[in-house]
Formats: structure tokens, C-alpha cells, sequence
């Protein structure tokens, strides 16, 4: 039986990959889209993991993974924004 092996280790090499999807122009939201677990994914993933203990930490896993690739994606994107001046 083989198992799939996931690299939790390396969420900046994710963002940086669509980070550079972004540069190219695609468009901001979609990507963030694509980065995080959609409400029917999750609703899904929940329903596996009242089923199976197992499955219930590699859940939690999964989305901490998905919360700290998007963060990363947009704290690149975001730093590269120009800061609003505020007028007094």
C-alpha cells in the first residue's frame, strides 16, 4: 500500500511559487482562492475526520499549512504595495 508523503516543512516555497503566478498577472484573489480551503473542502475534510482519529491530525496540519502559506503569499504581495498617505 502506498502512502502519500506531504512536505509540511516548506510553506515559502509554496507562496513563492504563487507569489510569482501573481507577478505574472494572475489575478489576486483567485490565488488566494487556490492558497485556502474552501468552506465545502473543509465541511468534507471535517465529516473524513469524525470518522477516522487519524485523519483528525492530519487536518489540523493541512489547514495551519494552507493559514501559513497564505499568510506568507500575502505578506509578499502586501509589502509591495504602495502605503496610502494619509491626509490630515
Amino acid at each position: 500500500m502506498a502512502t502519500a508523503s506531504i512536505n509540511f516543512a516548506e510553506p515559502q516555497h509554496e507562496a513563492a511559487f504563487f507569489y510569482g503566478l501573481f507577478l505574472r498577472g494572475h489575478p489576486l484573489q483567485k490565488l488566494r482562492e487556490d492558497i485556502d480551503v474552501p468552506p465545502h473542502v473543509l465541511e468534507r475534510w471535517q465529516r473524513l475526520a469524525e470518522r477516522d482519529p487519524m485523519y483528525h491530525g492530519m487536518l489540523e496540519r493541512m489547514l495551519a499549512y494552507r493559514k501559513h502559506v497564505l499568510a506568507i503569499f500575502d505578506s509578499l504581495v502586501f509589502r509591495e504595495m504602495p502605503v496610502p498617505h494619509q491626509t490630515q
